[in-house]
């Protein structure tokens, strides 16, 4: 199969010819149909993550078909098109049990702890656990872009803070993340306001329908926030997993607010000194999330079709394979919106 190898830290990924995946017993082993290229695979990029062992092939946001299955795989067959999450549960343990399989202590996580999608085939451990289906007529390049900001910000903002109707969602970061949250926030019936440093992004947040934005370059942002709501949000994102972003979205919340801490801390940033007292006298409160259990895609498939959600405008580039590259240096600074999906595998 064609991969991109990842050899050497910051360095361009190797375009070269790996050999086909093994099925898992208990899995299947998919043809990629299409893989987005993430800012959590930058971390890996740049040796951020300590998980990441070289030689190794990224990516995390991926959809496929089914070409082989496993002896003890029941629920899919060879045609199948599916998505899997980032986090692959066992299934077996308590937590997964519990239906909390974003804390499964077995978990296998692709592009990360076992090889990724940034190649043509991919093997899926755990697959009955593990894989949704693809609704009929889903672009695949639109389902990549579901399997990481989509599917994380749903989470967020319905399994951790339980935003509702009528309340104020503010976003720190309108990359993937953000821009999956004020989508699905509107289609949720909640107001968003974004704060970005990039004027691209804030302009195409006001026309994805934010009711205000910040532009974080200018004064305290997190007090523009508060004014801009009348007070403050109810519910904080933070996309970025940056301390400046962190300490303003916790600081732009009302009193009794829920901040959820989405943007990845790592490297220098894995910790951050944050204002305490702001959550201390405003009775706050701060959840952390990663990733979504795949038993989830049924209520965000649902939500999409009830509401006629538009997701098109998350895919910014649909690029090549040998694109990867370039894709990932360029999160060393400020993205324009969007994000970039491989739906070329052949180059």
């Amino acid at each position: 199969m064609k991969a991109a190898l990842l050899t050497r830290y910051r360095a361009p990924l190797e375009i070269t010819e790996l050999p086909d995946p093994d099925c898992p017993g208990d899995g299947v082993v998919l043809e990629v149909l299409a893989c987005g290229i993430c800012r959590s695979d930058w971390h890996a990029w740049t040796g951020a993550d300590p998980d990441v062992k070289l030689p190794h092939v990224p990516g995390h946001e991926f959809c496929g078909v089914v070409v082989e299955t496993g002896p003890d795989c029941g629920r899919w067959k060879r045609g199948d098109r599916v998505i899997a999450p980032f986090i692959l549960a066992c299934g077996q343990c308590p937590d997964c049990q519990a239906g909390n399989q974003t804390i499964c202590a077995n978990q296998a996580v692709p592009g990360f702890t076992i090889p990724g999608a940034f190649a043509s085939r991919i093997a899926v451990p755990h697959a009955d656990t593990n894989l949704a289906a693809l609704p009929e007529g889903m672009d695949p390049a639109l389902a990549a872009a579901l399997g990481c900001r989509v599917t994380t910000a749903w989470h967020a903002l319905t399994g951790r803070a339980a935003l509702r109707p009528g309340e104020w969602l503010g976003i720190w970061g309108f990359g993937g993340i953000g821009m999956s949250a004020l989508l699905l926030a509107r289609a949720l019936g909640a107001r968003a306001v974004v704060a970005d440093v990039v004027p691209e992004k804030l302009a195409a947040a006001r026309d994805l329908g934010a009711a205000a934005v910040i532009d974080a370059r200018v004064g305290d942002a997190a007090e523009a926030m508060r004014e801009a709501t009348g007070g403050g949000v109810d519910v904080a994102i933070e996309a970025l997993g940056l301390p400046v972003t962190a300490r303003n979205a916790l600081r732009s919340l009302k009193k009794l607010g829920r901040m959820v801490q989405v943007g990845m801390p790592a490297g220098e940033h894995a910790a951050v000194e944050m204002p305490w007292d702001v959550l201390y006298s405003s009775q706050a409160a701060i959840y952390g999330t990663r990733g979504m259990p795949a038993h989830r895609y049924p209520s965000l498939f649902a939500l999409i079709e009830a509401a006629g959600l538009d997701l098109s405008p998350l895919i910014a580039r649909r690029v090549k394979l040998s694109d990867v590259s370039a894709e990932l240096a360029a999160f060393d600074g400020p993205t324009p919106p969007g994000v970039a999906v491989i739906t070329d595998f052949t180059a």
